[in-house]
C-alpha cells in the first residue's frame, strides 16, 4: 500500500502524527487544522488518482466530506449534547454513502462460489447487537439514535464485506478492514463516553479511524469493477 503511493503516504503519516501530538500534548486548537486535514487530504488525494469518477467515487467522497463534517462537530468545546448528535448524524450520513459506494460492488451479477453471505450477516449483527445490548443501560435519551447509528454501521461493514469476488481483491482487502476498523473506533469511542473512560482512548480511537479511512480510500483509488462472466 505505501509502496504503491508513497508520497501521499508520507504526507498522511505526517497529518496522523500531528494529530496524535495534539491529542497527546492537548493542543485543541491545533487539532482543528490536523483533525480537518485527514479527510481533506483523502477527498484531495481521491480527486487527483481517479481519472473516471463514478458512482462509486462519488459516493466514497460524500462519506469523506460528511465525516469531515462530524470530525468538526466533536470537536467543538461546548459541552453538551447537541454537537455529539450533530457529529454523530454526520457520521451516519457518511456511513449511508459509503454503503450505497459498495453496494455498486456488491450487486455486480458477477458470479462468486463461496461468497458466504449468510455467515457475513451472522457475525457483523451478532456483534452489533451485543455491542447495543452492553451499551443501552447506559444511553439514557440517546438509546434510538444509537441503536439506528449501529445498525448503520453495521450494514457498512457487511455491504464491504459482500464486495468479495465483485471487484479486484486489493481494493476488496482494503475497503473492508477499512470498515472493520471504523466499527471498532466507533465501539471504543462509545464506550469511553457512555460507560467508562479507557485508557489512551482519544490515541487509539484517532488511530483506528485514520487508519479505517485511509484504507477506505486506497481501496477506492485501486478499485477495478469486475465484468459480468
Amino acid at each position: 500500500m505505501i509502496k504503491n503511493y508513497p508520497q501521499f503516504s508520507f504526507g498522511f503519516a505526517i497529518i496522523a502524527f500531528a494529530e496524535l501530538f495534539a491529542i497527546v500534548n492537548g493542543f485543541d486548537e491545533l487539532r482543528y487544522l490536523t483533525k480537518s486535514a485527514i479527510c481533506i487530504s483523502l477527498i484531495i488525494f481521491i480527486i487527483f488518482s481517479v481519472k473516471r469518477k463514478g458512482r462509486f467515487t462519488k459516493r466514497i467522497i460524500g462519506g469523506l466530506f460528511f465525516s469531515l463534517l462530524g470530525d468538526i462537530f466533536l470537536m467543538l468545546p461546548i459541552h453538551t449534547d447537541t454537537f455529539f448528535i450533530c457529529g454523530m448524524a454526520a457520521f451516519l450520513t457518511a456511513h449511508l454513502f459509503y454503503i450505497f459506494a459498495f453496494y455498486v460492488d456488491a450487486s455486480n451479477k458477477v458470479k462468486v462460489e463461496h461468497r458466504n453471505v449468510l455467515p457475513v450477516f451472522l457475525v457483523y449483527m451478532t456483534f452489533c447487537v451485543s455491542v447495543f445490548l452492553y451499551l443501552r443501560p447506559y444511553l439514557g435519551a440517546l438509546k434510538i439514535p444509537i441503536m439506528v447509528y449501529c445498525f448503520v454501521i453495521t450494514m457498512m461493514g457487511i455491504m464491504a464485506a459482500l464486495r468479495y469476488g465483485k471487484t479486484n481483491f486489493r481494493s476488496f482487502k482494503w475497503i473492508c478492514w477499512g470498515s472493520v476498523l471504523f466499527i471498532i473506533s466507533d465501539t471504543i469511542l462509545a464506550y469511553n463516553k457512555f460507560v467508562a473512560q479507557v485508557n489512551y482512548a482519544p490515541l487509539i480511537i484517532m488511530v483506528t479511524y485514520m487508519g479505517a479511512q485511509f484504507l477506505i480510500t486506497t481501496g477506492t483509488v485501486e478499485r477495478k469493477y469486475v465484468k459480468k462472466n
